[in-house]
């Protein structure tokens, strides 16, 4: 294990959590559950399985002075700043490059920084065993068990007959991009179609071979850095970085490749939190399902979610909406929207508001 390496993805911008993230406070350094910060929360997480020293972190340069802040026990040098965003695939291809060039032999897993996992030693175990197919020369992916026909996910195919909990790794058949509510429906009910939780293992020279073959352009670039310990390593990253393309790793080389392997999890309590809804969602509600991080009383009221911090917040005849109140800006939406929350954040660009993105 001692050339295990954790890779944490954390440059999102996270829109769909306005008017509480923004470009400087962007959902995975918040504490949207309990005290600790989401990307803490994911370091926490992997602490029994990757000491502090191997993992890096990816941001962008909003973000990295508050990540810095958060995660004192990982080497500063160690979280980077994207100079501009170019999805996944180059950012994880950074990082191998980085891993490669320090140890031959690194074994990376890839990590979102802003999910929540309520089972933590379960998912443990299906990440160690996916370091250990990663160290064995396959490219290894986490499934979950879908509980809902979901459309906002990408789905990963398994062979028929494949067990949700067995830990021993099966060949992935395809990569299945989000579907319609139909398809979706039929994933699930076919039960060997798991959800795309964006957790990734492989040998770093393994990941970059596949950049080679599937996105060369990029691979070239990168291939160009001189050594992470080279006092020019910056000036040259912030020179061809956006040059490369933007793209995901999926569609780059996952989809591509013939050496991917799966573990389709079980119940590791997974959730994405990927908008206002689901926090909703994983909170506790009162009789009424109302949800709420600040104070409230209500009458003929439910459904409700409210954070509007120290305040206390009055409902009467209000059902489905969500409530998020900052010192700058208000957001109140039907619940069942919060989805379009990033719409909001676009009309912001437009107006050329950038004191609340």
């Amino acid at each position: 294990m001692t050339h295990n390496y954790g890779v944490i993805l954390a440059g999102g911008r996270g829109t769909r959590f306005w008017p509480r993230s923004r470009r400087a406070r962007a959902k995975q350094v918040l504490s949207i559950f309990g005290e600790r910060s989401m990307i803490q929360s994911t370091v926490d997480r992997l602490a029994p399985l990757i000491p502090l020293e191997r993992l890096w972190v990816l941001t962008n340069e909003y973000l990295r002075d508050e990540i810095v802040r958060q995660l004192p026990g990982i080497p500063r040098r160690q979280i980077l700043a994207e100079p501009v965003q170019r999805n996944t695939a180059p950012a994880i291809g950074l990082a191998a490059h980085i891993l490669r060039s320090r140890d031959p032999d690194a074994v990376m897993g890839v990590f979102p920084s802003d999910h929540v996992i309520a089972k933590p030693r379960r998912y443990l175990q299906f990440a160690r065993a996916a370091f250990r197919a990663a160290a064995g020369g396959k490219m290894a992916v986490l499934g979950i068990t879908p509980r809902w026909a979901e459309t906002g996910y990408g789905y990963i195919e398994f062979p028929r007959g494949a067990t949700p909990g067995t830990l021993a790794p099966v060949r992935v058949l395809s990569f299945r991009e989000k579907p319609d509510a139909r398809t979706a429906a039929r994933y699930v009910a076919a039960k060997r179609f798991f959800w795309n939780a964006g957790m990734f293992f492989w040998r770093a020279d393994v990941l970059l071979d596949g950049l080679r073959r599937h996105l060369p352009k990029t691979a070239s670039l990168l291939a160009a850095l001189p050594s992470f310990s080279d006092r020019r390593f910056s000036a040259k990253l912030n020179q061809v970085f956006p040059l490369c393309d933007s793209i995901s790793i999926d569609y780059a080389v996952l989809e591509r490749a013939n050496n991917v392997v799966g573990l389709a999890c079980d119940d590791i309590g997974w959730n994405d939190v990927g908008s206002w809804n689901a926090v909703y969602e994983l909170l506790s509600r009162d009789s009424d399902g109302n949800a709420a991080r600040s104070t409230i009383i209500s009458a003929d009221s439910s459904g409700n979610y409210i954070d509007a911090g120290s305040k206390l917040v009055a409902l009467l005849g209000a059902n489905n909406l969500m409530v998020i109140d900052t010192p700058d800006a208000l957001l109140i939406a039907d619940r069942t929207r919060a989805q379009q929350v990033g719409d909001i954040v676009k009309l912001l660009e437009q107006k050329l508001r950038h004191d609340l993105l």
